[in-house]
């Protein structure tokens, strides 16, 4: 727990080669209430949506075991089928993993399915391919509605999606109950914003919070939003979980970080967890 929120844990900060129950069993032993799995742009992540009885059975009984829930799914696999894309096998494509990621989530109690926001990853964006977004988007929340799944955008580390204003544009458009707004404390920060005010504009709409610290976008700079030590970028903790817990904030927090090879993960993820700790606590002094 991180004060009276659920703190998950990010499923890339656990080396790849372990099993759902050594995952779940670690983030259980390191102090995490969740684990956020992705389903990426990877063949290997993008067949778990296709999983046998067998598998599914196994996840099962890692979760019933390990008492640690997948309580939200990272769905970035639409970079590499994205919904704005100019090629109709593509978006077909974008559309398939959606129904099968919302059937998944169903099926193993995922509350939170976090949406990438990317017309397009590969290609060059045009009015045609934000058009397109649009639609895929709209087809989206009738999916999430039709089996109460939500879905919930991320703020992220391209232009298109890059502060609370900019989903708010969206959510204009798609005025469903099933389209939210997931924030990432350090992509959210990275852009220059006004970030306490981001977050007062997405007060009724947030269902998750990203916490991860990034360098910022400058003139001369694209920004990183990977990969940064806590600590020694741009985010203001204290004032963000401040803000949030003065407006009321009782959704969970998830820890984002990534597993480097060779690296003493268990401390790396303790540590970030101190310092998260920390920071919150200084929030509400």
């Amino acid at each position: 727990m991180l004060g009276n929120h659920l703190l998950g844990l990010y499923e890339k900060a656990l080396p790849p080669e372990l099993s759902w129950r050594e995952r779940l069993e670690a983030a259980r032993e390191l102090g995490f209430d969740f684990v956020e799995i992705s389903i990426d742009e990877t063949d290997e992540r993008l067949a778990r949506l296709d999983m046998g009885p067998a598998e599914r059975d196994a996840l099962h009984a890692a979760i019933r075991d390990s008492g640690i829930p997948l309580q939200s799914m990272c769905l970035s696999a639409h970079r590499r089928f994205p919904f704005g894309s100019a090629d109709a096998s593509v978006r077909a494509r974008a559309g398939e993993i959606m129904e099968k990621a919302v059937r998944f989530a169903r099926e193993f109690g995922i509350r939170v399915i976090q949406l990438a926001g990317y017309d397009v990853y590969y290609e060059p964006s045009t009015p045609e391919s934000l058009a397109r977004f649009e639609d895929g988007l709209r087809g989206a929340c009738g999916i999430a509605g039709q089996y109460q799944v939500m879905l919930a955008m991320e703020i992220m580390d391209t232009e298109l999606m890059s502060s609370v204003t900019r989903y708010l544009n969206y959510k204009a458009l798609l005025p469903s109950p099933w389209f939210t707004v997931y924030p990432d404390l350090g992509n959210l920060s990275a852009w220059g914003n006004d970030t306490l005010a981001e977050l007062d504009l997405g007060r009724d709409q947030i269902v998750g919070v990203h916490v991860k610290d990034t360098l910022a976008v400058t003139a001369d700079f694209p920004g990183k939003f990977k990969c940064v030590p806590f600590g020694s970028g741009c985010v203001d903790f204290p004032a963000c979980f401040g803000r949030l817990e003065r407006q009321g904030y009782r959704g969970p927090y998830m820890i984002e970080m990534w597993y480097q090879p060779g690296q003493d993960w268990r401390a790396e993820i303790a540590s970030a967890r101190d310092f998260v700790t920390r920071k919150f606590e200084e929030g509400l002094s």
